[in-house]
């Protein structure tokens, strides 16, 4: 009887776990699923890799390529997603508009969907509407694109980017269905993208309010789906040092996942969590390639994760595929762009015999930097070789942190090297590279323009200037707004002069780095000021009218500038192995030099902190006088010996 009896349990345990094998749908709330996102953001058009500061190499469609393959063999369902600034850093982007190699490329590699940067606006709205239709009628393989908060505003171009997204199929969301997991995707452009664009053409709405807007439209969707539901954001928005405009999306909106946060070139070595979601990030330039693997439980929420950042190295092999393609595209960069500067893409210009500062450490100190007074000097060099017989002697020509992309290593440097240092933006006339421009400050705002160097280097790096023709010191112990110390002009025999106020001194620059000079007065609330001017004084109100031209009527652009000096060199000039002097960090505090040729907002500040110091003085000395009476005006029960 006990034999029988025991029978039966194992028959009806074996019959229940059976059961349960053939009906999954039972307990179904206790299922565990694997959502799986690959990952990039700001890969700029680095279809081959470069050289890294250890010797070794870094990035590249190439080499990417074959990482996503490895990653898809482990992780068959997964997704791949990437965060803008698809476009602008090397010569490929030269056929933007008429190739569209970029998302080509995302598309060959089996990228499912991105968004925009404000890099895909460089060559404003009629150039990313060119670029938009060449991809769709291309018929290659490319990604679907979303854009949830801009809004195409009336204007050059308004018209054929409205027909370029309907005709490529931008949409404001999509929902991608993957591995039994639903994945509710969008798209925005934040604060400081958008600033960073000021030619896109677009308006943008607050990130947080669209961001509010779509997810409600999602959840709404994906309630209506079977299986678990994630929502990605692709943000071109920013993550700085754990913070920034995607630290406070997440914060001020709910039911975001996923936030894949591209804009600041962050890596994020683990994710940020926020409530419940997750921000990732994980290099520009195809540094690495993001994994992120998520456990979920019947209801879609995350209840563990995996994250990794794979580097893509010089241990990577090359796709073949990949590789073909990359290939197919450089006669097009000869044909449609090089051949006009009588250049070829991987034409040897000059020799270095030693490296310049690696592009991941520069401009990460205030200082002066050897790849910044190159770059200088080349205007100078250019506008000279430009204007001939006519040539206006330039004063001071200046380069911002923020425009110089790569760096160059010891060796030979070719066309595609210096075009990778100066890559960014467009002319007037829509051609790739920004255009040198001239313009007219005087010596008072030269000097408020070396303030803004030493004062907002600290809070923005990219403001970090270089220049050739002028030196200045700053001591960082002075009041904010106050520390440059000491300036001149340095004349082409080495000597220096006193800046005078209101002379007018000739000021060549990058056409975007110009645009940006008149944005010091709304920054320093106007008490730093610079009004860029033309040779008679006229305030300039339209930086292209200031660019400056080649003989044959070519814009004279930065990166050719760069170009046609290191090939007048042939070999590096050894000054730039070391910095020179043109800038001078003076650590002191000497309280002549703390206080010498303080402007109104520095005695301001001195008066107010002397008050201060006043004021607490006088709190301590009443304070102490307080108790010293108290304590002298009670007797004591001691007598002295009288005798």
């Amino acid at each position: 009887m006990v034999q029988k009896g025991l029978k039966r349990i194992f028959l009806a345990v074996l019959a229940v776990a059976l059961l349960a094998l053939a009906c999954p749908a039972w307990g179904v709330s206790g299922e565990s699923h694997d959502a799986v996102i690959l990952f990039t953001h700001d890969t700029h058009d680095h279809f081959y890799p470069a050289p890294s500061e250890d010797g070794g190499e870094y990035g590249g469609y190439i080499r990417l390529a074959t990482l996503l393959k490895q990653e898809r063999v482990k992780y068959p369902n997964a997704i791949t997603v990437d965060g803008g600034d698809f476009s602008m850093g090397t010569l490929f982007q030269t056929i933007y508009a008429t190739q569209a190699p970029e998302l080509r490329a995302l598309g060959a590699m089996g990228y499912d969907v991105t968004t925009l940067g404000n890099h895909e606006f460089d060559y404003r709205a009629a150039g990313l509407a060119q670029m938009l239709e060449t991809a769709a009628a291309s018929g290659s393989p490319v990604p679907a694109i979303v854009q949830s908060n801009g809004t195409v505003l009336d204007g050059t171009g308004s018209q054929e980017l409205k027909q370029a997204m309907e005709d490529y199929g931008v949409q404001d969301h999509i929902i991608l269905t993957r591995g039994g997991i639903n994945y509710g995707i969008f798209g925005l452009m934040g604060e400081d993208a958008d600033a960073c664009a000021p030619m896109s053409g677009m308006a943008f709405e607050p990130v947080a309010d669209a961001a509010r807007r779509v997810v409600a439209e999602l959840e709404e969707e994906l309630a209506q789906l079977e299986g678990p539901s994630l929502i990605v954001c692709l943000s071109h928005t920013g993550t700085e040092n754990g913070k920034g405009e995607d630290y406070e999306l997440a914060k001020a909106v709910d039911g975001i996942d996923v936030i894949i946060s591209g804009h600041t070139h962050s890596t994020l070595e683990e994710p940020v969590q926020v409530n419940d979601t997750l921000i990732v990030s994980c290099g520009e330039y195809t540094t690495n390639l993001g994994v992120l693997e998520l456990k979920l439980d019947g209801t879609g929420a995350i209840t563990d994760f995996d994250y990794r950042l794979v580097p893509v190295d010089e241990t990577v092999s090359a796709d073949a595929d990949m590789e073909r393609l990359a290939q197919s595209f450089q006669p097009m960069v000869e044909k449609e762009y090089l051949s006009q500067f009588g250049l070829t893409f991987d034409q040897v210009l000059a020799q270095s015999t030693f490296d310049f500062t690696p592009i991941s450490q520069f401009g990460k100190e205030h200082r002066e930097d050897t790849l910044g007074n190159l770059i200088a000097d080349s205007y100078v060099y250019a506008v000279q070789q430009a204007e001939g017989e006519n040539y206006v002697p330039v004063d001071f020509a200046v380069v911002a942190a923020g425009v110089i992309r790569e760096s160059f290593s010891a060796g030979e440097i070719t066309t595609s090297d210096v075009f990778n240092v100066s890559s960014l933006g467009s002319g007037a006339n829509g051609s790739p590279g920004y255009p040198l421009i001239s313009v007219w400050i005087t010596g008072r705002e030269l000097k408020d323009a070396f303030e803004v160097d030493a004062s907002v280097t600290s809070l923005m790096p990219a403001a970090q200037i270089y220049g050739a023709g002028m030196t200045w010191t700053w001591n960082p112990h002075r009041i904010l707004l106050n520390r440059v110390n000491d300036c001149a002009q340095v004349l082409p025999d080495g000597t220096t002069v006193p800046l005078e106020d209101d002379k007018l001194y000739r000021v060549v620059t990058g056409l975007y780095t110009g645009q940006m000079l008149g944005t010091v007065n709304d920054q320093s609330f106007g008490i730093l000021t610079i009004t860029p001017k033309d040779a008679q004084g006229n305030e300039v109100t339209n930086f292209e009218d200031q660019i400056i031209y080649t003989p044959n009527g070519s814009e004279l652009k930065e990166w050719y500038a760069l170009a046609t000096y290191l090939q007048s060199m042939g070999t590096v000039d050894g000054r730039y192995a070391a910095p020179e002097g043109r800038k001078v960090e003076d650590l002191s505090w000497n309280p002549v030099n703390l206080l010498k040729g303080l402007n109104l907002i520095g005695w301001i500040a001195l008066v107010v902190c002397l008050a201060v110091l006043a004021l607490i003085m006088f709190i301590v000395y009443r304070l102490v006088t307080r108790k010293s009476r108290r304590h002298g005006g009670k007797r004591s029960g001691y007598r002295p010996y009288r005798g």
